[in-house]
């Protein structure tokens, strides 16, 4: 069984920053592989916001990049997002992900794995 734990949303005003964080526990895991954080508003998709492979290597999409930056630890299995100059429209739901490898079987599988998603919500 694989868990993702995220604490770090909550209230800021336009402007502001907050640093959002998931780690991720398990007794079969094996690798964790690409981490990142997508986010939900009401009425849309969900949508990725950034993405670290295990070797460091990032994605962000649009305009998050230079705003936020994301960063992880392999050791602890964490990933971190930092979330800088925020603004309105960034108020969502944001999920952890993760893309793990777990011993099963005798046989290594693949699987994606979803925190339960923090409130992120920026007001003017």
């Amino acid at each position: 069984q694989v868990q993702l734990v995220e604490s770090g949303g909550g209230l800021v005003q336009a402007g502001g920053s907050l640093r959002l964080s998931c780690a991720a526990s398990g007794a079969n895991i094996y690798a964790v592989n690409d981490m990142g954080w997508y986010r939900q508003a009401p009425g849309k998709q969900r949508e990725m916001v950034a993405r670290i492979t295990n070797r460091g290597i990032t994605y962000y999409t649009d305009s998050k990049e230079g705003r936020f930056a994301i960063h992880r630890d392999n050791a602890k299995n964490t990933v971190l997002l930092e979330m800088n100059n925020l603004k309105p429209e960034d108020t969502a739901i944001y999920y952890c992900y993760a893309g793990i490898s777990v011993w099963s079987g005798g046989d290594v599988r693949e699987l994606d794995s979803w925190g339960q998603g923090t409130q992120v919500t920026v007001s003017l």
